[in-house]
């Protein structure tokens, strides 16, 4: 294998976040006695804070202000104090990877101070060489921007890195930065446009770690 640095999304691919995250929104709605509109909210999985404000402030209105800070804090009580479950194949892949010597990064769009203690808590600080968060670009996901910082950071060539992704937006970040993505769906089915890419689509970590085993 020939590749510089792994990347990875966190929420949703590392870590089972994402039903988490939109049962606590969707109480949170329900306590502020607002609807809640789940294809509004599939859309923002995978972009960064600015990104989903923009989306929500369209859905929400004046409204925004109230529910945000319901949402923020009922889902700061959990993930800063609960480790969030790790989904299937993490641990086996990053392992492997060590293994390879091949450098590990997080790209995610969640903020860095929320991002480290999510990977305190569920153990897998260690495995990472490199934490880039949304807060340190100008364009989240689906701009390649932070995808590009990751690498850049590992003195990395993205044509030679390896990104791991659940979202759509996420990929066509990925995607964007010329990366050897891989995608591994969670709430959201890849779209028409997306599987357009040629990009592997795989069902687990586990079939990633078999598949580069392969090659």
């Amino acid at each position: 294998m020939n590749y510089q640095a792994a990347i990875f999304d966190m929420d949703g691919l590392l870590l089972d976040t994402e039903r988490v995250c939109m049962q606590i929104f969707k109480e949170a709605c329900e306590v502020q006695n607002l609807p809640f509109h789940e294809q509004v909210y599939l859309s923002i999985i995978g972009r960064n804070a600015a990104g989903i404000e923009a989306i929500f402030r369209k859905a929400y209105g004046d409204d925004l202000k109230r529910l945000h800070q319901e949402w923020r804090t009922r889902y700061n009580a959990v993930v800063q104090h609960q480790a969030i479950p790790v989904k299937d194949g993490v641990i086996e892949l990053l392992e492997w990877l060590k293994s390879q010597g091949i450098p590990i990064a997080v790209a995610t769009s969640t903020v860095n101070e929320i991002a480290k203690k999510k990977l305190e808590l569920a153990g897998l600080s260690e495995y990472f060489d490199n934490l880039t968060t949304g807060c340190e670009v100008t364009h989240g996901k689906p701009d390649p921007e932070i995808y590009l910082l990751a690498a850049q950071r590992l003195s990395a060539n993205p044509l030679q890195c390896l990104a791991f992704e659940d979202s759509n937006n996420g990929v066509r970040a990925a995607v964007a930065a010329n990366m050897v993505t891989y995608q591994i769906p969670d709430l959201v089915e890849p779209c028409e446009e997306v599987r357009g890419f040629g990009h592997a689509i795989v069902t687990s970590l586990h079939d990633v770690l078999l598949h580069l085993k392969q090659i």
